[in-house]
């Protein structure tokens, strides 16, 4: 798998997110990380403290290649619940990682013992990942990496991961995203124009944003992939919106 069919996932998990009670900070600061080293996030998805819930989704990302950043649950406490699901959706038992009880004693000492010691039990087969913060680490199976919920912690842990897993597929070259306005179009008016876009530049992505504003309809158009590239399909768009007879401007 090369860089450009990287495919990056987010899984962020806990009530207090779904519900409200907190707002979600992973998800743009995954964004940043990624970017910073010519990577996107290509889905994230929110769930329940549900153990059903989250095992069946862990079930289905385990099938694929993506790669999985998981976010929450992984602590000790009862609505935690990341670790057992993990390993019943990769069909393995849990034990205590010979290296997280290294770190967390070495932390905590004889405080470890009965609670801390806890939040080094994995999915047997797991790799850890270390937490600089307080040495409880997260853990890796195959291509998911589990991070706790806090985001202090989870940013320098998910660099870590990066850095350390795949750097091999990191690009100097960050993808962009560039689009015109095109003013007075219906989106079902460009649709063929994208459709041939897309035919011709299968690397980029196209896109339209349709908004009602007070000078009328605008839609947004773009292309977003390598910069050279996604140049080179914004120009191929711009024609094509003239030869449609719409004006346009270029995206503020």
């Amino acid at each position: 798998m090369t860089s450009e069919h990287l495919r990056i996932g987010l899984l962020i998990i806990g009530d207090e997110i779904i519900s409200g009670k907190r707002q979600d900070r992973h998800f743009p600061k995954a964004i940043e990380i990624a970017g910073t080293r010519g990577l996107s996030v290509t889905w994230s998805m929110y769930l329940p403290d549900e153990p059903q819930t989250i095992t069946d989704v862990l079930q289905s990302t385990m099938a694929r290649d993506d790669v999985v950043f998981s976010f929450g649950g992984i602590g000790a406490t009862p609505d935690d619940h990341t670790r057992q699901c993990a390993a019943r959706a990769a069909g393995v038992e849990l034990a205590l990682h010979p290296e997280a009880k290294r770190e967390i004693e070495a932390q905590f000492g004889a405080d470890a013992y009965p609670r801390r010691i806890e939040m080094g039990v994995f999915p047997e087969g797991s790799r850890i990942i270390p937490n600089a913060y307080n040495r409880i680490p997260g853990f890796s199976m195959g291509r998911h990496h589990f991070l706790p919920g806090f985001p202090s912690m989870a940013r320098t842990m998910m660099e870590w991961v990066f850095d350390h897993e795949y750097l091999d597929r990191q690009r100097e070259s960050v993808p962009v995203d560039i689009a015109i306005i095109v003013k007075d179009a219906g989106e079902s008016q460009l649709i063929d124009l994208m459709n041939d876009c897309l035919r011709r530049f299968p690397a980029c992505k196209v896109f339209s944003l349709s908004t009602l504003t007070a000078e009328g309809r605008r839609i947004e158009l773009g292309a977003r992939g390598e910069a050279a590239l996604a140049e080179e399909a914004l120009a191929f768009l711009k024609q094509g919106v003239s030869s449609l007879g719409f004006d346009w401007d270029l995206r503020p």
